[in-house]
């Protein structure tokens, strides 16, 4: 097939899914590699060329990845969307986990902030060569 009969069978050209499905096509050849896009059909010349599925996939793998969730994760969405008879238990049960994930990651960083706070505020930031900060970091790194 050629590229301008893919295109009147409504196919698009990589670009075109890119700016269609908001994904570059860099991160595109990437999906498809990891098996979250199907491999694209090829024209006679080599052009991956893809459906409106394809890139209803694509958006949805965006959006997964606009709310941090991994590639297992998206990898296990994924198959749930697809799987017609899957049970909202197990979509729930994927977001929870990532979701806990999440809150884990928020109070590790707030536990930084509140020490850098700290640390800031105790730092008297003039021309003195003695510094709190440094000497935080140092009495960390011989403990490590």
């Amino acid at each position: 097939m050629e590229l301008h009969e893919a295109r009147r069978a409504g196919l698009y050209n990589i670009g075109d899914v890119a700016t269609r499905s908001g994904v570059t096509a860099k991160m595109i050849r990437h999906y498809e590699s990891l098996g979250l896009v199907k491999e694209a059909r090829r024209t006679e010349a080599g052009y991956r060329v893809y459906a409106d599925v394809d890139v209803h996939t694509l958006r949805f793998i965006r959006r997964a990845r606009d709310l941090g969730f991994s590639i297992r994760g998206i990898q296990q969405l994924l198959g749930l969307w697809q799987n017609r008879r899957r049970a909202s238990a197990d979509v729930r049960r994927v977001a929870q986990t990532h979701l806990d994930a999440l809150d884990a990651k928020i109070r590790e960083l707030q536990q930084m902030r509140a020490t850098l706070e700290h640390l800031v505020h105790n730092c008297h930031g003039d021309s003195r060569p003695d510094c709190p900060i440094l000497d935080e970091l140092s009495a960390r790194a011989t403990e490590d």
